[in-house]
């Protein structure tokens, strides 16, 4: 088995970005599995453009995608990608896009294809904040998750794939409202890692 794991550089004003440093702690191979990490830019499509080439090129079994949620107080496992780019905040091109379809002729959602159920035991086990969540917003996550999930669809028929959101570093949260959620990376590794895991032994 191959598994593609891809994390973000940081965006909005933050240095880091806790989804591509957790990436970085995988393993290489897991359990029998090779796993790949790749980085994807805050951009609107050229994230997804390097993605399929990414897939293109490695032929993985499944694409598991991950990025920063700040302000969410767990790993949240989503279960929905949607057909629609619409934030506030610009990508890091500075492009703002409020209404536009990911892609213009796709169905208005998808449903991730990960074995959300057992990738959320596993982490519940280990006692780390988790849930699994139907939205995964209107960003570069959601983008993502719904460009590779449409892939799936239409051009790498047995792909599996969906997204995890990880919440903020506790370093990041300085300057922030009191009280704003965190996990310390130690405990974002060890929750990806046991999810991967997961995945790996649903084959």
């Amino acid at each position: 088995m191959k598994i593609l794991v891809t994390g973000f550089e940081p965006f909005g004003g933050e240095s880091v970005n806790p989804s591509w440093m957790a990436v970085e702690r995988l393993p290489d191979t897991l359990d029998g599995a090779k796993i790949v990490k790749r980085r994807l830019p805050v951009v609107y499509f050229r994230a997804l453009d390097i993605l399929e080439k990414e897939i293109e090129t490695l032929r993985p079994d499944v694409v598991v995608m991950t990025g920063q949620a700040g302000g969410s107080d767990a790993m949240r496992i989503e279960r929905v990608g949607i057909n629609l780019c619409e934030a506030k905040l610009p990508d890091n091109d500075g492009v703002q896009l409020m209404g536009a379809p990911i892609v213009a002729d796709g169905p208005n959602a998808y449903f991730s294809t990960f074995p959300y159920r057992e990738m959320l035991a596993a982490v519940e086990e280990a006692g780390i904040p988790v849930r699994h969540s139907f939205s995964a917003g209107a960003y570069l996550c959601n983008h993502v998750l719904y460009g590779a999930l449409h892939l799936a669809e239409t051009k790498f028929p047995g792909l599996r794939a969906g997204f995890i959101h990880v919440p903020f570093l506790p370093e990041q949260t300085e300057g922030k409202p009191a009280g704003t959620p965190s996990l310390p990376l130690e405990d974002i590794a060890r929750a990806l890692r046991l999810m991967v895991e997961a995945i790996v032994r649903q084959g």
